[in-house]
């Protein structure tokens, strides 16, 4: 019988093996990564010369297009997160295998929010100096924008599950992350908002925060029925 002290670093390394190639393959296909953190750039820089300098106005719209375009940035990554692995067969292996899929669905959108919204956190202090953010209303732009990218990294890996593929499932893919993507976006871009005009941001932080926990908790597991749903 197996005890439980072989099963635990079995599971740690098919955890870390699925993160270390996931991180590789986007290392070799750099247009994966690149992409979403250009449009991220852009539409938060093109924003304050389609409207204007008056630091007023910028104070006032840029939480919400710095959170609008992460979003968006964040749904343009997640339609190949199962795609390569569906079109060579690693999708199979990945169900067959012996070590639990949830756990390994889970490596898979850790590798995901590595390569796809952890860029866009470190970003996201550049594009805030376009829209005139004092040095507070950055932390706390960067701690909600972590919590939020990996929620949505958690529930972008569902439909993107669910959408594995499908013709055009891109599409699809935004219709059933999007409802669920709603609160992160109003908590997120309202928190930072608060912190701009030096209100109390605890609870949007404390309400991301539980989301993301939430998120974390729930989401490998639906993960890995919608794969297994997808793959009959």
């Amino acid at each position: 019988m197996t005890s439980r002290e072989d099963t635990m670093p079995g599971l740690w390394q098919g955890f870390m093996a699925v993160i270390r190639r996931d991180l590789l393959l986007a290392w070799k296909r750099p247009g994966d990564i690149l992409n979403p953190l250009f449009f991220f750039a852009m539409v938060c820089t093109l924003f304050p010369l389609a409207v204007g300098p008056s630091s007023e106005q910028l104070s006032i719209s840029g939480p919400g297009i710095v959170w609008v375009a992460a979003l968006l940035a964040t749904l343009l990554s997640l339609n190949s997160l199962f795609l390569s692995d569906f079109e060579d067969g690693s999708l199979d292996q990945l169900i067959l295998s012996p070590q639990p899929l949830p756990l390994l669905a889970l490596g898979k959108t850790v590798a995901h929010w590595l390569s796809a919204g952890l860029p866009l956190v470190l970003v996201s202090p550049l594009v805030a100096v376009t829209f005139q953010m004092p040095g507070r209303t950055v932390g706390v732009m960067m701690l909600t924008l972590t919590f939020g990218t990996i929620s949505l990294s958690l529930l972008g890996a569902i439909g993107a599950a669910l959408t594995v593929g499908l013709h055009r499932g891109t599409a699809l893919l935004s219709l059933l992350i999007l409802p669920l993507a709603m609160p992160v976006l109003i908590f997120g871009a309202r928190t930072v908002a608060l912190a701009a005009a030096n209100d109390a941001v605890s609870a949007g932080i404390y309400f991301l925060s539980a989301y993301c926990i939430l998120a974390l908790t729930l989401a490998p597991f639906a993960t890995a029925a919608a794969l297994k749903i997808s793959n009959e």
